[in-house]
């Protein structure tokens, strides 16, 4: 098959759910025998042109720099850039982009795939006209999208409720750390010990909160330490408040953006890995912390509940100030319970969320779609047949 990707800034992964998900994902399918085309900005891989990444072919297109407005341009430019070449599968990444999924649905015979990580138009850092044209790129996919993939149950009843339609439930999956340091010289650099910790692991965005977790850390009377590994994400202004607001705290630690070994030894020695968001799809950030073995305390939204119940992970209230300190305290005061917990998750990620796995799903979604005759037009409720044929 030959396969067209749209919405991804570009691989490999520096930042970003969706960027981890296609380095994953797509270089499995050209090993089985398959054609990628991915299309990024050129604002992500510092120019345009072409390049390959483990088999995947790269098309850089230009764009304009600007915030949110880049997604757009490389995304209007890509699917019209798709409708000059033969695919059979146009996949597209985020609803933002699928704002264009009808130019390639009406001017070509391929199979117009769009996956929803999240409701991006809910994400505080969008002004109103972006979160408007966001939203009507949701709209767009739930008319000319042959299929919609999603990452959590919960988008799965949203699409149902809705737009009366149906949807593809696959999940993301961890990606595998580097080793580490055994040593943990890093993290003695930066004044931490070894499961003597939290770690929020993210963008420094309002809807993930960690605003809500300083402020809850504060009121701890602890020796841990809060270490914050991530950067800002078009929110310069909440993460400079973030700053002052824990200027002068020893025990408040930021990181920046981590990765290879130095991310895996953080996230590795940490006691807990702490997400407190009030929006996520299915984060990557707590599946690799499960995968990892680190003990896990989030709020309570559905994404999050759906990885940590039956005693996988501890919640909290989201948004409630006085529940998290109490979990949190609790947790730090419970060292049997936290490894108790942090086992099941282990053995519940290795199970059931696995990029393999997802890989093989997604490639028989695809087969089902080009072998099909009747996705020659949109049917609302159509997934609920290549539901039971990917085995999901």
């Amino acid at each position: 098959m030959k396969i067209a990707v749209i919405g991804a800034k570009g691989v490999p992964p520096r930042q970003g759910g969706i960027e981890h998900y296609c380095a994953a994902l797509y270089p499995r399918l050209v090993a089985q025998g398959h054609s990628v085309d991915l299309y990024a900005r050129s604002s992500y891989t510092g120019g345009s042109g072409q390049y390959e990444y483990e088999g995947v072919r790269v098309i850089s297109l230009p764009c304009l720099n600007l915030r949110g407005v880049d997604a757009f341009t490389s995304a209007a430019m890509g699917a019209i850039a798709a409708r000059k070449t033969d695919y059979d599968i146009v996949h597209f990444h985020a609803l933002g982009p699928a704002l264009f999924t009808g130019l390639p649905s009406l001017a070509t015979r391929s199979k117009i795939v769009v996956t929803c990580q999240g409701l991006d138009w809910q994400r505080s850092k969008w002004g109103g006209f972006s979160s408007r044209l966001i939203r009507l790129g949701e709209q767009a996919a739930a008319r000319y999208a042959h299929e919609i993939v999603v990452v959590s149950r919960d988008l799965q009843q949203y699409f149902r409720r809705t737009y009366g339609r149906e949807t593809i439930y696959l999940p993301n999956a961890p990606a595998e750390y580097l080793p580490s340091d055994p040593t943990f010289r890093y993290g003695t650099s930066l004044g931490l010990t070894r499961d003597r910790y939290l770690v929020f692991l993210g963008r420094l965005v309002p809807e993930k909160c960690p605003d809500l977790l300083l402020e809850a850390f504060q009121q701890l009377t602890t020796d841990w330490k809060l270490v914050f590994v991530g950067d800002s994400s078009d929110t310069s202004k909440f993460t400079t408040d973030l700053f002052k607001r824990s200027a002068g705290n020893s025990n408040v630690v930021f990181t920046g953006q981590l990765r290879g070994s130095l991310l895996a030894e953080i996230v590795r020695g940490a006691g807990l890995l702490v997400l407190p968001s009030n929006l996520e799809g299915l984060p990557l950030a707590m599946l690799e912390g499960m995968q990892e073995g680190v003990p896990i305390v989030a709020s309570n939204i559905p994404p999050h509940q759906q990885l940590l119940e039956q005693g996988r992970g501890l919640i909290f209230e989201a948004g409630n100030l006085e529940s998290c300190v109490q979990t949190l305290r609790a947790a730090i005061a419970n060292p049997d319970q936290r490894r108790m917990m942090a086992e099941q998750a282990q053995t519940h990620v290795k199970r059931h969320y696995n990029w393999d796995q997802i890989a093989t799903k997604t490639e028989q979604l695809y087969k089902f779609m080009c072998n099909t005759p009747w996705y020659g037009s949109v049917a609302p409720k159509r997934a609920m047949v290549s539901q039971e044929k990917v085995q999901c």
